[in-house]
């Protein structure tokens, strides 16, 4: 009633204008509309310009890959199937969508880590073909990645094939030294044995006692070649791995008795006094080829009487007991070898201080033929030294263990 009442006195439309919902949210819509319209056509605007990048980005990118290439189809292949398993279980249009863009993100991460990989590799190839080159200072400072051990690898390689080639220019060097040496120690007992012939082809020497001492003068120069020849064909078998070994039980005490009564007469002949002692059991046997033995005593010895500069020159043989070897000590009272040379007298070639002792002849090798003897023999060898005052040789050899049946 009061609705038909207010009609009656304001009027229907007046009524419907002012009084009524509808009409308000009518009026509200009308004037909010173009507002709207003009913020929705500004937004949705915004959405098509980025879509439209996204399109033409998205485009570019898939054109520009190269179909032909290996690594790209196997990138293709592995989106393909990560595309169908996702596919089966993605019906819904969204999913559909959400998988598209999902698979394009994966292509370009795998295509990165692909062409990083590549990149990777062509530059170890191109390291390692450097180092088939004879380049062996090249250097790879870039972090490799999955190819990062690979790197540590071919460090290695490099490092040993330095060590080689230094190895191998040192061994060309003393070669060439050996042969300087072997030249000079031939030619000095040559050109002694030719004058002293000459000598007595002349009648220089004219009394028996004369051609006697110039007789026996070519003699010790002949014998000295000899040696020195013998030397260096042993020389041979030891590059070679032929040293014809023939390993014996031996007794200890018989066998290097024999050596000091050989080895007293000779010193005694060249006014040097020598000593011998043995503290080991009589019983005590040794492993070792008596004749390869008798050369490495000999060596060590010849090598003692070479450099001693004493009046009163001695040389000492002892043995002792060292638990499942016997150690063998060589001592002379000579000028001694520096602590800087003392490490390498047993390396082939070498000569302590080779400037001052070039006058006094040997090939540099007889050293290392006893170190390669005594080592052969499941033995060490090593030296000890006071320059100016003496030096030992030391090495040691294996006991002749008995077995419970053979005791």
């Amino acid at each position: 009633t009061t609705c038909i009442s207010a009609v009656q006195k304001i009027g229907l439309r007046k009524y419907v204008t002012e009084r009524t919902l509808v009409w308000r949210l009518w009026k509200a819509l009308r004037e909010e509309a173009p507002a709207a319209a003009e913020r929705v056509g500004r937004d949705g605007g915004r959405l098509y310009r980025k879509v439209k990048k996204l399109a033409n980005r998205v485009y570019e990118i898939v054109t520009d890959i190269d179909f032909t290439d290996k690594g790209s189809k196997a990138i293709l292949r592995i989106v393909l199937v990560n595309f169908i398993i996702l596919a089966v279980t993605s019906v819904w249009v969204y999913g559909i969508m959400a998988l598209i863009i999902y698979s394009a993100i994966l292509y370009f991460i795998l295509k990165k880590y692909f062409n990083e990989v590549k990149r990777n590799y062509h530059r170890l190839l191109e390291a390692t073909n450097e180092i088939a080159d004879g380049n062996l200072d090249v250097e790879i400072d870039e972090n490799l990645g999955v190819f990062e051990p690979f790197k540590e690898e071919i460090e290695k390689i490099q490092s040993g094939f330095k060590k080689a080639v230094d190895e191998e220019v040192k061994s060309q060097r003393m070669k060439t030294e050996l042969v300087t040496n072997v030249s000079h120690d031939l030619k000095t007992p040559l050109t002694a044995i030719k004058g002293y012939s000459e000598g007595l082809l002349d009648g220089v020497a004219s009394s028996p006692e004369m051609q006697r001492k110039y007789i026996r003068t070519i003699n010790n120069k002949a014998a000295e070649m000899d040696r020195l020849i013998d030397e260096l064909r042993y020389y041979v078998k030891v590059e070679s791995d032929k040293i014809p070994y023939d390993f014996q039980h031996i007794c200890v005490k018989d066998y290097f008795q024999d050596c000091a009564e050989e080895i007293g007469l000779d010193m005694d002949s060249q006014g040097i006094r020598f000593s011998y002692r043995n503290t080991i059991d009589p019983e005590v046997e040794m492993i070792a080829d008596p004749e390869q033995l008798r050369k490495v005593i000999s060596n060590i010895i010849s090598n003692s009487v070479k450099y001693m500069d004493k009046e009163e020159k001695e040389i000492a043989l002892s043995l002792e007991d060292a638990g499942d070897f016997i150690q063998v000590n060589i001592r002379d009272n000579g000028k001694g070898i520096s602590r800087s040379d003392l490490p390498y007298i047993f390396q082939r070639f070498f000569r302590a201080d080779s400037s001052r002792n070039s006058m006094k002849g040997g090939s540099g090798i007889g050293l290392s033929i006893v170190k390669k003897i005594i080592e052969d023999s499941g033995g060490r060898i090593w030296a000890s030294s006071k320059e100016g005052e003496e030096t030992t040789i030391h090495f040691v050899l294996r006991k002749y263990i008995k077995s419970p049946k053979e005791a």
